[in-house]
């Protein structure tokens, strides 16, 4: 097992029992904030380790002062992003948006009903970025509980697969100067969390039936961005490397 899927899923075991589908709005709510922050926290160490010094969020005190995550300027106002790697030199360098849908619907009975928010939230948060930081990697993770891939009926696709239809075209902004409100890369991940076990499967939005690795995407998100900053960072192995 590669460190970064031991360190995503001991923080997935971290959290508390998932409440129930129908448990108050406020409970749900505030498991989803928490899958955000501890993925969040895992991947920040992650990037830390591979040579990211600077990337947050991270422990209260582990960089000098506030670990929390970031507020970053952005063409259209400040954004508060999940995961960021800036530096003084470069400005904002990568940046990882987290969201997550963990709960059936009481009336339809799958996990369908917050998608086109939570994809509007992500496209504006990409438009954010990529106006003021047209050079920096953005990447998108986007976790379903694991019954959004089964949730199918003969007359409906799954949530999982819904999502892969209607996120394709948000992935794959190769050029700088390509489209504001596409990501870089673009993930869908079938999350199994509980204190006894957890489980990820991840997905490039469009690609359903081809299974990555966290860390093959960690690692291709710091390849684009030593493409896009030659002059100063390189890829060392799956890490990377300053050349000043």
């Amino acid at each position: 097992m590669a460190r970064i899927d031991d360190l995503v899923l001991t923080a997935l075991r971290s959290l508390e029992a998932k409440p129930d589908d129908n448990a108050a709005q406020s409970q749900k709510k505030r498991y989803s904030e928490r899958v955000s922050e501890v993925v969040a926290l895992a991947i920040a160490e992650e990037l830390r380790k591979r040579g990211l010094r600077e990337a947050r969020p991270a422990a209260p005190g582990e960089l000098g002062g506030s670990g929390a995550e970031r507020r970053m300027a952005g063409g259209l106002g400040a954004k508060k992003v999940d995961i960021t790697w800036a530096t003084e030199a470069s400005g904002l360098l990568l940046a990882i948006s987290i969201k997550s849908i963990n709960f059936k619907d009481s009336k339809t009975g799958n996990y369908q009903k917050n998608l086109v928010n939570r994809r509007g939230d992500m496209l504006m948060e990409a438009v954010t970025l990529h106006r003021r930081f047209p050079y920096a990697v953005l990447g998108a993770l986007f976790f379903f509980d694991k019954g959004a891939v089964t949730d199918g009926t003969t007359r409906r696709r799954s949530t999982f697969e819904n999502a892969h239809a209607r996120l394709k075209l948000f992935t794959g902004r190769n050029d700088p100067a390509g489209r504001d409100e596409q990501f870089e890369k673009f993930y869908l991940v079938a999350l199994e969390a509980d204190p006894q076990f957890a489980k990820v499967q991840a997905f490039e939005v469009g690609k359903p039936n081809e299974e990555v690795s966290l860390n093959s995407i960690i690692t291709e998100l710091l390849t684009m961005v030593t493409e896009r900053s030659p002059d100063f960072y390189e890829m060392d192995g799956e890490d990377i490397r300053s050349l000043s």
